[in-house]
């Protein structure tokens, strides 16, 4: 049942990921065509790129689920022993988990900091959405990890 409400939230991330880089990819062609008619359209570089960073943090947590964000395969291959595998993905796990609570913690306060900011080509926008993907991203991932962590340490006690 956790796999599944886990795996539901990596799902939404997921959309959520692919939505902001179809924003980023209208953005980016409507900025083209406006250059290409002699127009100014200055909105879109904001957009663009604040879309991306949006993509970009959503599809790197949601990876962290996926076990395809962070790993050290080659170590992994070599090791023999299925413990000491399970050991090394639990290593893995709890170093995410530190970095992912680093982006949570981080995150929040650089929210809080720049939530008033204006966007210079629309000011009647706030930058602290654009901010917010620091530590949804960081909570995510933290779950993620936390998620892998009880896993991994559960089929190690099973002998898994």
């Amino acid at each position: 049942m956790i796999k599944n409400i886990v795996s539901g939230m990596q799902k939404v991330q997921v959309v959520v990921g692919t939505l902001f880089l179809a924003i980023f990819l209208v953005a980016v062609l409507i900025q083209i065509f406006a250059r290409y008619v002699g127009v100014a359209v200055t909105w879109t570089e904001d957009v663009s790129l604040y879309a991306f960073i949006w993509a970009v943090f959503m599809g790197a947590s949601a990876m962290v689920f996926e076990g395809k964000h962070f790993a050290f395969t080659s170590l992994s291959d070599k090791l023999k022993s299925p413990a000491l595998k399970r050991g090394l993905s639990i290593l893995i796990s709890g170093l995410i988990l530190l970095f992912a609570v680093l982006i949570l913690f981080y995150g929040a306060r650089i929210t809080k900091q720049f939530w008033n900011y204006r966007w210079v080509t629309i000011p009647s926008f706030k930058r602290g959405p654009v901010w917010l993907c620091l530590p949804i991203a960081g909570g995510m991932m933290t779950i993620y990890a936390l998620y892998h962590i009880v896993s991994d340490v559960l089929n190690f006690k099973k002998g898994a």
